[in-house]
């Protein structure tokens, strides 16, 4: 008999050899059928898996990361196994589960269009309704390229000679399908439901990201284990589709992208309306924290990106230059600009914390295929600021950032997530550093009451990191907020400070920003709000429309009056039907209408209308007061 210890610390006594499905049996039969994989001593196995010793054992459902993983990897091969069953000529790359589903790379000399994906739908089901154990074994390395040699897999293969040579590899089975897969699965197709699959979408991708390899189909899908999950994921795909920011800033005219500047976005005078009304709170706001603003140059020369460590660990996405001979580069960072200005003047102990904000333009070399709207740019603003500190002020400096994000993100309805990132194989400092730093990070947070999740070996190259992560409207995250505590700079770059002892001392950094970028921050919140802006954000706040020219002189002067009130206003006296000018304006997205007649004019009322359809009739006054209320306390 073997002991295995389960996630609540009780233990269950089986035979020697049994699997992770007979003790998922043994907790319950209703258990055992919602249990998709388990994590076995640290490792997430499939449920066929025999157990040969004592472990711990935490099984996973879908509602686990663990078993939605094996639940859309299989759905994966399932769409595999649809491909080479339709179009057995297809080659076969990876197929992954991903956060929201999987997708397959495939290379094919014909596309893959809605038809052919619906097509693939219905096979799909087939393969479910069959009910095909996946079965796990392994080959030698040099055999199995044999085999998929024979199967005339030419991407399985280079991935297998990319594998260690003493390593086995590990395929899956299902029937008349095998593919080269490490896992987990579920233990059959059946597993899976028929009616809550859905193939979304096909494009194209590079094989394994590289833009100088072939372009591959990559065919996109979801799955769940009930329709209703689907069909509820679906609608929210929808909304998406209705608040992506790309359509909403053409169409409210925010922004735009064009082709003479991929991933370097041109900002219209709304947007730049949005925009400096973003970087007003942000100078608002820093003011308060005790924070000063500097700025750095945009190009600075070889030697500074060498002794940051930038040159070494970051080149590849540097734009350089040669100015009189010398090698330069755009900063994609603000960092080592706030080095020097540091390093400009003596410090005492007494001048610490030192807080320098800079909103820095920088530029970074992604590839073309990466760029999406203001999510993905090569040239962005960054909120920056370092906080120069002494080791002792360190949690008190953190637990001050996360202060101020929990302002910030409150004022636009954002929660968050905290993740905290570890050294990275690529890192400069020793690993007693990280710890410590690690440590500190950690304690700090704890002690606020707040939570976070370990992301293993993500960490920037100088110094572990605190990424925020927010929530929108429809429950997706983006990171915006980053912490990352830095030892290793002001090692490099030889800061100090005097301290009470009159000796010289090397002061810790701080490394953060809020927004993360000003662009990609605007994307996100006008997709959050999908476009209607609360008032204080929106860059046409009040519209004022006469419903005969012989209103259109009392609509100026209320234009007039809100502008030196300090809000934006816009007067449409086109020859237009009121009807079309209300449903524009609400198009665009305008939080007020004004609509001002006989009546409105003789007794100096306005008829307000809102973007909602909500209608209402008050003084000019009153008006005043509300909006203005409304403004000042940046309401949602």
């Amino acid at each position: 008999m073997i002991n295995v210890t389960l996630k609540d610390g009780s233990v269950i006594q089986v035979e020697k050899g049994s699997t992770l499905l007979d003790v998922a049996e043994k907790i319950s039969e209703g258990f055992a059928r919602k249990v998709l994989s388990a994590t076995v001593d640290g490792e997430v196995h499939g449920l066929p898996l025999p157990l040969k010793h004592d472990c711990a054992v935490n099984f996973h459902t879908f509602e686990d990361e663990g078993g939605r993983l094996a639940f859309r990897h299989t759905c994966s091969h399932v769409l595999a196994q649809a491909v080479k069953r339709l179009y057995p000529e297809v080659k076969l790359a990876i197929g992954p589960a991903i956060d929201d589903g999987f997708y397959y790379d495939v290379d094919s000399d014909f596309p893959f269009t809605p038809d052919i994906l619906a097509k693939l739908e219905v096979e799909m089901r087939k393969i479910i309704k069959e009910n095909i154990p996946l079965v796990r074994y392994e080959m030698p390395r040099a055999q199995a390229i044999q085999y998929m040699e024979s199967l005339k897999e030419p991407y399985k293969v280079e991935l297998i000679q990319d594998l260690p040579e003493d390593v086995a590899i590990s395929f899956y089975s299902q029937g008349d399908f095998t593919d080269l897969c490490a896992g987990p699965h579920l233990v059959s197709t059946g597993k899976l439901k028929g009616n809550a699959i859905k193939l979304t979408s096909c494009t194209g991708a590079y094989w394994r990201g590289d833009s100088k390899r072939k372009m591959l189909q990559r065919i996109y899908g979801t799955c769940f284990p009930k329709k209703e999950e689907l069909d509820a994921y679906l609608q929210r795909i929808e909304e998406a589709k209705k608040r992506d920011h790309r359509k909403l800033g053409k169409e409210l005219g925010l922004f735009t992208l064009m082709d003479e500047g991929p991933g370097f976005p041109f900002f219209l005078p709304k947007g730049m309306v949005l925009r400096n009304t973003l970087i007003d709170y942000w100078r608002e706001v820093h003011k308060k924290y005790g924070y000063v603003e500097i700025s750095t140059p945009m190009i600075l020369n070889r030697q500074l990106w060498e002794r940051s460590g930038h040159w070494y660990h970051y080149k590849e996405n540097m734009y350089t230059t040669q100015i009189d001979e010398e090698d330069f580069a755009i900063k994609p960072m603000n960092c080592p600009g706030g080095m020097l200005v540091y390093k400009l003047e003596p410090h005492s102990y007494r001048d610490l914390p030192l807080r320098c904000g800079e909103l820095g333009l920088v530029h970074r070399h992604e590839l073309s295929g990466t760029l999406h709207g203001l999510f993905r740019v090569r040239c962005f603003t960054q909120d920056d600021a370092h906080i120069f500190m002494t080791r002792e002020q360190m949690k008190d400096e953190i637990q001050n950032v996360v202060k101020l994000f929990d302002e910030v993100y409150s004022v636009f309805g954002l929660k968050y997530e905290i993740e905290l990132s570890t050294m990275p194989e690529d890192h400069i400092g020793t690993v007693e550093e990280w710890e410590v730093n690690q440590n500190i990070l950690k304690d700090a947070i704890t002690a606020m009451g707040k939570t976070f999740v370990i992301n293993e070996g993500d960490g920037a190259f100088y110094g572990p990191k605190l990424d925020f992560h927010i929530e929108d409207c429809l429950g997706r995250t983006w990171q915006c907020g980053t912490i990352q505590l830095d030892s290793q700079l002001p090692e490099r770059f030889e800061l100090e400070y005097t301290g009470t002892d009159g000796e010289k001392h090397r002061p810790v950094m701080i490394h953060r920003v809020v927004f993360g970028s000003i662009e990609r921050f605007i994307g996100v919140i006008t997709e959050h709000f999908a476009g209607a802006f609360p008032l204080w954000l929106s860059p046409v706040q009040v519209k004022v429309m006469p419903i005969t020219d012989r209103s259109g002189e009392r609509c100026k002067e209320l234009v007039k009056l809100l502008d030196e009130a300090g809000f934006r206003a816009e007067a449409d006296l086109r020859n237009e039907k009121i009807g079309y000018k209300i449903r524009e304006a609400q198009m665009q997205k305008i939080p007020y209408m004004l609509v001002i007649g006989d009546k409105e004019v003789e007794d100096g009322s306005v008829a307000v209308r809102t973007r909602t359809g909500e209608q209402m009739n008050m003084s000019y006054a009153d008006f005043l007061k509300k909006i203005t209320e409304e403004r000042d306390t940046k309401a949602l």
